[in-house]
């Protein structure tokens, strides 16, 4: 049986805030934004708190900031 099998394995809904989050529903995982992987809660730590959105990992978060943001990709260029 893995982490997310078992009775608490639903995904849970959170609040993301700076820095910290808010279990609004108990849960054992969240779902990444971009690629819908399971992110166990323990090993939560990327998320957007403008978009509520919780990622897998920083290149994940960082690919979805320059998605929505396109004009941040120009800024590193110059």
């Amino acid at each position: 049986m893995n982490r997310f099998e078992g009775p608490g394995s639903r995904e849970a809904k959170i609040r993301y805030l700076d820095g910290d989050f808010q279990v609004l529903s108990p849960g054992s995982y969240v779902l990444c934004a971009v690629t819908s992987e399971k992110i166990a809660l323990d090993e939560l730590r990327y998320w957007s708190v403008a978009r509520q959105e919780a990622y897998a990992d920083a290149t994940i978060s960082l690919e979805r900031e320059l998605e929505m943001n396109p004009s941040l990709r120009q800024r590193s260029k110059a």
